[in-house]
């Protein structure tokens, strides 16, 4: 497990307190989170879920350094003209979890997960559901609070992505419905085995199908706690990789759902809300990915300064050279594309804190998907590459580098499949290529 300190030469001119908080979340990720992730990846399922897991240790220990805090929405009416509040703030998101990632992909990704509902909150909540869920989250400080996000089902998967592409009529049924009474829904059905999060998250952002005759696309997003009388939690899922991160079922049981809980209600705003929150998961998603691929870029490198074959260091052989440029090319310009995505998305849209008043602003379809699409590809082709660097070593399950390819290729599952989130993008590409802006009311009547 290699460790080449978080001093390399960036492109984007750091502030001393820039540099400042990469060096402290790159000793947490150093201390705490590689130590817990390599623990994790060798438990049985569900004991990564259990009391005593390393999850839960690390998780509070990164609460308690207030990481979270970080991402709060920007005060309503904040004034950006320039564009530098934006742009200081995704830096800063950005330098976070590029070094969570670094450390451990499960562990980075149940942190950005964890906000969704409560972040929410924060941007959608009654003032009672701010002070009933989000304000003792924000300052939680032992670990009771997790969140999770639930949208996917059984049966549908990355099809969640396809639904710009589909007509009302075409879009199939969902299996969590959520049937209208006096005061609230009733929930009944199940989200599927992937749920990041889910086996360990005290609330969940859900999406549900809206009325028996819905459908995926007439749907409500709400958020609740799961110790509700109905919610069971299914078994901890075993995947290939990212077995850090715990994943698993939620089944609902005629489960009561209050109106205040319902952030976006059944409409024409739903589908626009998901397209928007689909742009801010793909931005932050893509910063974890880009620590992943330099996690991998810099095993790689430092096993190639140090392994001797044909009487030299391998570093001074031709062809390794030119792959451990082709990883060090990747790995720069995927992270040069994530964070101008992600100040896109900061400045654009209100869900992150952004400065264009919500309403009139709309954050891009096709360039969030294609950084999450660009650095996801990326990350497993680096680490692809890495284990060919090190050779047999780097196929042992001991080696640091195992691990990076098994996670790595998981992303190109995770949120969505790279090649739906690529026809997701190519639609918005054939619709509005020429348009500088989009408008909101126009999105919402399609």
């Amino acid at each position: 497990m290699s460790d080449l300190g978080s001093s390399f030469l960036e492109l984007d001119r750091l502030s001393d307190e820039d540099r400042l908080l990469r060096d402290e979340v790159h000793r947490f990720a150093v201390d705490v989170l590689r130590p817990a992730a390599a623990e994790l990846d060798s438990m049985a399922p569900q004991d990564r879920a259990a009391p005593g897991s390393p999850f839960f240790s690390a998780m509070i220990q990164l609460k308690r350094l207030g990481f979270h805090e970080l991402f709060l929405p920007l005060e309503p009416g904040t004034e950006d003209p320039d564009g530098r509040i934006a742009e200081s703030k995704a830096l800063t998101q950005s330098i976070v979890l590029e070094e969570l990632g670094w450390g451990s992909l499960g562990l980075a990704t149940a942190f950005a997960c964890d906000m969704v509902p409560f972040m929410s909150v924060a941007s959608f909540g009654s003032p009672e559901l701010k002070k009933e869920i989000f304000e003792p989250w924000l300052n939680d400080t032992e670990g009771k609070y997790h969140g999770c996000w639930a949208i996917t089902e059984p049966t549908h998967g990355s099809d969640y992505v396809s639904l710009w592409d589909t007509g009302d009529g075409e879009a199939p049924k969902a299996q969590l419905i959520a049937v209208k009474e006096e005061g609230g829904w009733r929930l009944n059905g199940q989200k599927s085995a992937w749920v990041s999060s889910a086996p360990v998250a005290t609330h969940v952002a859900l999406h549900a199908q809206a009325g028996a005759e819905g459908n995926l696309r007439r749907g409500l997003f709400a958020v609740l706690a799961l110790d509700t009388p109905g919610v069971t939690k299914g078994p901890v899922t075993q995947l290939l990789g990212m077995h850090d991160e715990p994943l698993g079922e939620l089944f609902f049981n005629d489960v009561w759902l209050p109106d205040g809980n319902v952030l976006v209600p059944p409409g024409p705003l739903y589908m626009l809300f998901g397209d928007q929150l689909l742009c801010m998961t793909s931005a932050l998603i893509s910063q974890v990915a880009v620590g992943v691929a330099r996690a991998a870029f810099e095993e790689a490198l430092d096993y190639a300064r140090h392994r001797v074959q044909g009487g030299k260091v391998i570093a001074e052989h031709k062809n390794v050279r030119l792959t451990l440029y082709s990883m060090f090319e990747k790995v720069e310009c995927a992270r040069a594309y994530a964070r101008k995505a992600l100040e896109h998305v900061v400045r654009e849209t209100a869900m992150l804190g952004g400065t264009g008043a919500g309403a009139k602003a709309f954050a891009s379809p096709r360039h969030t998907r294609a950084a999450q699409i660009l650095t996801k590809r990326i990350a497993f082709e680096v680490a692809n590459d890495a284990v060919q660097i090190w050779g047999a070593g780097g196929l042992s399950d001991v080696a640091m580098v195992e691990k990076l390819f098994r996670d790595t290729r998981c992303l190109w599952v995770e949120d969505g499949t790279l090649e739906m989130l690529a026809l997701n993008a190519a639609t918005d590409i054939v619709r509005h290529y020429e348009h500088e802006t989009y408008d909101p009311a126009e999105v919402m009547a399609r």
